[in-house]
């Protein structure tokens, strides 16, 4: 399928570069434009479907449904397919979070959303096909909707509704005496393509830095880094592997687009997959960013419980993908 990128990239780095393939410098740069230019045509074309799907379903339509009917415990999952929909990075979903808690959506609904979208979501998902495959990406896309529906649910059993700051409460009394008002304008599909052509370019416009930088990591790392690096520090028999590659991420900020090109070249210098998918998940769906973000409507005893909670949930994913892949 991506056979031609691959010899697009052979042809630029050998021929018009002229560089030897025994060489660090040709296997990083052959990396690097046989990655970016497959990753930037799957975000093209999977952006563009689910800007179709997202034109369709608009997000106050499910803000709506979420904050009027019980679902018996199925918000939680809806939330978080929500989630998969929505092309955000962590601090990216605070916003549309903080839109969640204003319309009254019960915390932990909230918060599975808020974990799935910079998880799972259709970038992340163009990106792993390309990466790892279809099966890796079913296992990936299932395991993050379990990760954000589960700890939507336990913290929602935690009864944190007190840790929310004085301004979400302040709203949550008002929000009784307002009523929302969501106007549908009927439009046709050939209508509706040149905005949903506009959203596809304002979201590439925001990852292709991250696409480009992130590349650039892995083709460095898949060049000069020598093979067995990495697995005197996170190999299988290390049983902390898995944690230590979860906390040390948090410090570090990224969305999947960035952090998957690293992934797949840790995954080729030897690192378990699990404890590489753990580290992808806490780099993008734990940042010290979004914990700024999130002091807006949150404590800080919140945030905590918040990320000590989806650290465990990785954690346990992490020891999980390592036993069964």
């Amino acid at each position: 399928m991506f056979d031609w990128i691959q010899n697009l990239a052979d042809w630029l780095v050998y021929d018009l570069f002229h560089l030897e393939k025994e060489q660090h410098l040709a296997e990083a740069l052959n990396f690097f434009f046989y990655d970016t230019t497959k990753i930037l045509l799957l975000l093209i074309v999977v952006i563009f479907l689910m800007g179709i799907v997202n034109s369709y379903f608009p997000i106050d339509k499910v803000r709506n449904y979420l904050s009027r009917n019980k679902l018996y415990g199925f918000e939680y999952l809806i939330s978080s397919l929500f989630g998969v929909v929505t092309p955000f990075c962590s601090c990216s979903s605070v916003p549309l979070f903080i839109g969640f808690v204003k319309g009254g959506i019960p915390l932990g609904v909230t918060f599975a959303f808020l974990i799935t979208s910079p998880l799972v979501n259709e970038v992340a998902i163009g990106l792993f096909i390309g990466l790892f495959g279809v099966k890796m990406t079913v296992i990936y896309v299932l395991s993050g909707i379990l990760l954000g529906t589960i700890s939507g649910m336990i913290l929602q059993k935690l009864n944190l509704e007190r840790y929310l700051t004085p301004w979400v409460k302040n709203v949550l009394d008002n929000a009784q005496k307002e009523q929302d008002v969501f106007i549908a304008e009927k439009q046709t599909f050939k209508q509706r393509l040149p905005i949903i052509w506009q959203e596809v370019k304002t979201i590439l416009k925001g990852i292709v830095p991250y696409v480009i930088v992130g590349i650039a990591i892995g083709g460095l790392m898949h060049g000069y880094i020598p093979s067995g690096f990495f697995e005197q520090y996170m190999s299988k028999d290390n049983l902390f592997a898995v944690p230590l590659a979860t906390i040390l991420a948090v410090p570090m900020y990224s969305n999947a687009s960035g952090i998957l090109p690293v992934v797949q070249v840790l995954v080729a210098k030897g690192i378990p997959i699990g404890t590489a998918i753990a580290f992808m998940m806490a780099v993008v769906g734990l940042s010290l960013p979004e914990a700024m973000l999130l002091k807006k409507v949150m404590t800080l005893k919140l945030i905590s419980i918040f990320f000590g909670v989806v650290t465990l949930c990785i954690i346990i994913s992490g020891y999980v993908f390592n036993i069964i892949l």
